[in-house]
């Protein structure tokens, strides 16, 4: 993903979500980036363009051990 586009998601998520919601990008790949909350790693984005649609998939796994 380009700076921009990080930065646009960013801006949304941190309005929608959160405001310490961050996007890291992610160096082996160019088509996600990573999700912090804080300093806490919490999700990856997907992004995914199809017939000419582009749309960002939010991927988070959450541990049974995580629950307490």
């Amino acid at each position: 993903m380009e700076k921009e586009e990080i930065l646009r998601l960013e801006a949304y998520l941190k309005e929608k979500l959160n405001p310490g919601v961050r996007l890291v990008a992610r160096s082996q790949t160019d088509d996600s980036v990573e999700v912090y909350l804080g300093a806490e790693f919490i999700a990856v984005i997907y992004k995914d363009v199809d017939e000419g649609e582009t749309s960002y998939q939010f991927q988070m796994t959450v541990l049974a051990e995580d629950l307490g």
